[in-house]
């Protein structure tokens, strides 16, 4: 009897171990395919601002709130159970989906800076002033499909990462990068619309020392820098993620020559030590991303024009 108890305790100890073991890995994964969606990631925090522009300050949280529980449905109820079953019935469809997202990030990437240059016609204004007579629900529905594309392109680029792992492994990985992403992405833009409100709290605190009012004036004038700055990384970051992926994919689909180009490059370079590796791939593929994104923006301002022909 107390043999078989032993027996009993030693298999539970064994099943713990594996479970903790199997943890450990999941998070691991997890932290690692979560820095593939990077420009994404950027992106989306960069973008979400937008949609409370004009909303009173005591509405802009829980705004953010309905939009974080949009993006958990985008992400857990909407996308994950339809991937993992492509990942599954339709393994070979993965690269195509995958490069699917790749020409839309270069796109996407591309518009912002031919807008920038003056090259496209920047239409974000009059999204604005759009926004700013919308109710709350569709401000929030706005925000919720805009998020649903970029968290599509986030769980591919996640799925890719872990697409040789069991099913239930690739679930779980999903799962936490859902979660992890979701809730880093709109904290920080909870974080960033509230710093001008802080700021200027701080500015208009009675009693308060000269020094604490001068850092919330330099809290409310430097959060539009902030965000611009964090716009054009977004930006970078999604023409260098898209342009790695069209290079990766092209390659796997039978089209060596710009891969290949890419790497014997970067194999010159790599005596000069991993960042200057890193710069020269990452900036190659940006090229290509902006390049790639440059030829969509082009067909479509064509098709564009003869439609409004």
């Amino acid at each position: 009897m107390a043999a078989g108890l032993a027996a009993l305790l030693d298999d539970i100890a064994l099943i713990a171990k594996k479970a903790a073991a199997t943890t450990d890995d999941v998070a691991a994964m997890a932290g690692r395919t979560s820095t593939k969606a990077a420009g994404v990631v950027i992106d989306d925090a960069a973008v979400t601002p937008k949609f409370v522009a004009g909303v009173s300050p005591a509405r802009e949280l829980p705004i953010i709130w309905r939009i974080t529980k949009g993006s958990l449905v985008n992400k857990l109820v909407i996308i994950l159970p339809i991937i993992l079953l492509l990942s599954w019935l339709l393994p070979g469809a993965l690269t195509p989906l995958l490069m699917l997202g790749g020409f839309y990030l270069s796109f996407e990437g591309a518009e912002k800076v031919l807008q920038k240059v003056g090259l496209v016609e920047n239409e974000e204004a009059e999204g604005k002033d759009e926004a700013a007579g919308q109710s709350e629900d569709a401000m929030v529905r706005g925000a919720v499909f805009t998020d649903l594309i970029l968290s599509a392109e986030i769980m591919v680029i996640s799925l890719n990462e872990v697409a040789h792992e069991p099913l239930l492994t690739r679930a779980l990985v999903l799962i936490v990068v859902g979660l992890l992403i979701t809730f880093a992405v709109y904290g920080l833009v909870g974080v960033l619309i509230k710093i001008d409100d802080i700021g200027l709290a701080l500015a208009d605190k009675q009693g308060a020392s000269e020094g604490t009012k001068k850092f919330g004036l330099f809290l409310v004038k430097g959060m539009p820098k902030l965000l611009t700055v964090i716009g054009i990384i977004g930006t970078l970051a999604m023409l260098w993620v898209g342009g790695h992926i069209l290079l990766v994919g092209l390659d796997e689909l039978g089209l060596h020559w710009p891969y290949h180009t890419v790497h014997h490059v970067v194999e010159l370079v790599e005596h000069l030590g991993g960042a200057v590796t890193w710069l020269v791939e990452t900036g190659f593929s940006l090229v290509c991303g902006l390049l790639i994104g440059a030829i969509i923006v082009a067909v479509i301002a064509g098709i564009k024009k003869l439609r409004a022909r």
